[in-house]
Formats: structure tokens, sequence, C-alpha cells
């Protein structure tokens, strides 16, 4: 059997993991891909229980699985909390622990949802990107003070670090993706101002040496924020760094028209993970409102990336275009002349379509 732990998390997780296991189970009958699950807490949910946002059962129960799926963590109930007992701290954990070192964005905007973008319907149509971003270095893992006081000044401080074989691999992974796709790849830094940067670069570039057939170029960080917002439609494949991927990947899903249809995953040397890339929406959760096409999307980048089940990823997909142009919207996404589905019956109309 193959394992799939599911660690719903906060908020709507429980709701959205829910609905992305009801399909994994309706393409595990059709395809016959032996997948058996296990539930584990994190985040909220987890320090209300165990006092800590990560159990060592959590972290255990994912080294011994073959996939994880994911909700999300965090909220309003746990704000005042000291930083080390934040529910997000349970994400960082689990990165580390595994050496997820890669996070995938896909953003691909479905025709039935061009009119949702922000942007003008002519540069929204035909965005098909990802975006690769660096998931275990940077300074969200350098040394970093919270406070201390100079010359009668508290100051704090985080620091940027990145060595050349985590910028080799994730690159790697980049240019290979690239290949499968239009052949094409940004890399964006802050080459001007920050020394991290300049090492990223002029590894990229000598990698770059090698590959004859991709197209590799580059933008500083600004820019590319810029451009997304301008000609979103010009990118393939964006590789960067750990906060600027942060910064970029919501940018970018944002001109998707709703965070409920965006999913991600991370790549890792132990077990990959699978997550929505939105938040809890504690203000939503138990109302049974939830849009579970994100989370039913990562688990079809689940079935790619873990399985190498391209047919039942592909099924999932389809269902859910398919769900799409058959009117059917959750809250989220709803306008008149569509029918109104809940968190269940949005479930129901894609598994009714695999």
């Amino acid at each position: 059997m193959k394992k799939i732990l599911v660690i719903p998390g906060d908020g709507i997780g429980t709701e959205i993991t829910e609905s992305a296991v009801e399909v994994l189970k309706k393409v595990d009958e059709k395809f016959s891909l032996g997948f058996s699950y296990e539930y584990k807490d994190a985040g909220g949910a987890a320090y209300d229980k165990f006092g800590t946002p990560l159990p060592e059962e959590t972290l255990e129960a994912c080294r011994n699985s073959d996939a994880i799926l994911f909700g999300a963590v965090g909220g309003q109930k746990w704000d005042s909390l000291d930083p080390s007992l934040r529910p997000e701290k349970a994400l960082l954990g689990i990165r580390k622990a595994m050496g997820l070192y890669a996070n995938i964005r896909p953003v691909k905007i479905a025709d039935a949802l061009v009119d949702y973008s922000p942007l003008k319907k002519e540069l929204a149509k035909g965005v098909d990107l990802v975006i690769v971003r660096e998931l275990v270095g940077g300074i969200y893992f350098g040394e970093r003070c919270e406070s201390e006081m100079v010359n009668g000044v508290e100051r704090a401080w985080d620091t940027e670090n990145y060595s050349v074989p985590e910028v080799e691999r994730i690159t790697k992974l980049a240019f290979d993706m690239a290949k499968l796709r239009r052949k094409k790849v940004t890399s964006v830094d802050k080459a001007n101002i920050l020394a991290t940067s300049r090492l990223w670069r002029r590894t990229v570039n000598k990698m770059a040496e090698a590959e004859k057939d991709l197209t590799v170029d580059h933008l500083y960080v600004d820019n590319c924020a810029m451009q997304l917002a301008v000609n979103p439609a010009q990118f393939d494949v964006i590789v960067t760094g750990n906060m600027f991927g942060d910064i970029l990947s919501d940018e970018a899903a944002v001109v998707g028209g709703s965070l409920g249809m965006l999913p991600s995953a991370s790549i890792g040397e132990l077990t990959s993970f699978y997550e929505p890339i939105h938040g809890s929406a504690p203000d939503i959760a138990g109302k049974g409102i939830a849009n579970p096409m994100a989370t039913i999307l990562s688990a079809a980048m689940m079935l790619r990336y873990s399985f190498n089940a391209e047919d039942a990823a592909k099924a999932i997909e389809n269902a859910v275009d398919q769900t799409l142009a058959d009117g059917f919207r959750t809250p989220d996404l709803w306008k008149d002349g569509f029918t109104k589905v809940n968190t269940e019956e949005a479930t129901e109309k894609i598994i009714e379509r695999i």
C-alpha cells in the first residue's frame, strides 16, 4: 500500500482535506493505485492537544509516509502565543525535517475563470506558469535575533545566506520541469544589491551553459513583480529563493482570480508535501462553504510527483475543469448565472466527472 499522511490542520483544513481524500478514493478505485491513509495533527490543533504545534508523533508519521496531504494552519486564536509555539512553526518544522527543498506553485487559469482575474481578459487568457521556490534556505532559516539593545536602541535582525549546492539543486529541478514545458526559465534575484543573489546568478549561469535547449534569463525581483502584473503569459518556469518566491507566488496566485483554485507541492528528500496555497480561513470554518478545489488539485500534483500516476492526475484536473465549465461554483467564485454549490456538493460534482 502507498501511505498518504493527512494533516488537516486548522480552520477549514478538515473540510478541504476530506474532500481531497474522497477524490483520491475515487481515482484509486478507477486506476487501482492502492492508497492507505493516516491522520495526524499539526498547527493550532496540535498545540491545543499537545502543547506544541508539531508533535514528534506527527513528524514520525511524516517520515514513514510516501506523501503528505496538508490542509492549513493558523488563526487568531493562537496569535498571542510565543513565536516558537505559533501554528506556522509546524510548516517550517516539517519542511526542515523532511528536506522539503522546493515548493512548486503552478498558476494556470482555466478558460471558465478568465473573467475572475483582476487583469484584463486579454492579459489573463493563456497564463500557464510555474514558480519553483527554494524552501529550506535563505532568510527564513538564517540566524536571527528577536531583540537586542545596541547603544540604547532596540533592534532585531535576520540573516540571508545560500550555498552553491542549494542553488544548484533548485535550479536543476526548474530546468528539468522546463524541458517538459515550453523550455524557458526565468531566474529571479536581487543581484544588483545582495551578495547571495550574485552567488545565485553566477551558479544559475554556470548550469545554463550545459542546457542548450533551454532559454534562461534573469530578472530582478522588483521587475519580476511588475511583469507578473502586466504580462504574466510571458513566463514559463520561474526559479527563485525562499523569501522572493514566497512573495511572488502569492502575487501570481491573484492573477488566477481565486486563492481557492491554486495548489502547491513541496518536493523533498524523504517525502513530498502537498497543500493549497490559501490559509485556514477560520471565519468560514465549519460552514461547509470552503472551496476544496485547490486541495483537490494538490492531490492531483501528489499523484503526478509522488506516485508517477499521470493519467490519474489528469483525470482529476480534467474533472475540476469540467465542473467549472458546467457552471458549478463555490461561494468564492459564484456570480449570477451560475449554480452555487457548497464544499460537499463541489466535491461530488468533481467525483462524478472522474
